[in-house]
């Protein structure tokens, strides 16, 4: 078995293994900047759920789409975690539109995701091509959720959101690298 391939067995075990803390009612509620991050990072999720969702399901290789399913059942996790501490503190799940019409997010660079034209490329290619689309595309999104995640470790204030912005840093990183190294090796 290739070190990577192991390595990602051991992402979806790990991953998986310890989800993050569900909400408690005794915790106190997340302060703006937490809320916030949860906000512009509980879509972005979504959205890499879906992506994620077509790397397991359309790669033709198994190290690719064995990271894919991981990443598709961490985020998964993740975005119900994110939802209950939402929930938990009041706040709906997106941010509600400024009243003046503009981005509610302009002020620290707007939400980060994937265009849909870069889905849509991706949902038209094929073979080898998808897989490289797949995984520059990936690496991007997973790249602006470490953006998140920073942002959150330098202004929030809850300590569990906080954490958990530690986690999504630190397992990006480590997706990045995998990916990284997948690109290098395709055909």
């Amino acid at each position: 078995m290739s070190r990577w391939l192991l390595l990602s067995l051991l992402l979806l075990v790990g991953c998986s293994a310890a989800p993050a803390a569900r909400p408690s009612t005794s915790d106190p509620p997340a302060a703006a900047t937490d809320v916030m991050f949860l906000q512009m990072l509980l879509p972005h999720h979504r959205q890499g759920v879906e992506l994620a969702g077509l790397g397991r399901t359309r790669g033709t290789r198994t190290d690719l789409t064995l990271l894919a399913a991981a990443i598709e059942s961490t985020q998964r996790d993740e975005v119900e975690t994110m939802s209950g501490w939402l929930r938990e503190a009041g706040a709906p799940e997106t941010a509600p539109p400024a009243t003046d019409g503009a981005d509610p997010h302009a002020a620290h660079g707007g939400l980060p995701g994937t265009s849909a034209v870069e889905i849509a490329a991706l949902h038209a290619s094929t073979g080898t091509e998808f897989e490289r689309r797949f995984l520059t595309t990936m690496m991007s999104h997973q790249g602006d959720a470490i953006r998140l995640a920073k942002m959150e470790l330098a202004s929030g204030k809850d300590p569990r959101i906080r954490a958990f912005a530690t986690r999504i840093e630190l397992s990006r990183v480590a997706q990045l690298e995998q990916m990284q190294h997948l690109l290098d090796t395709a055909t």
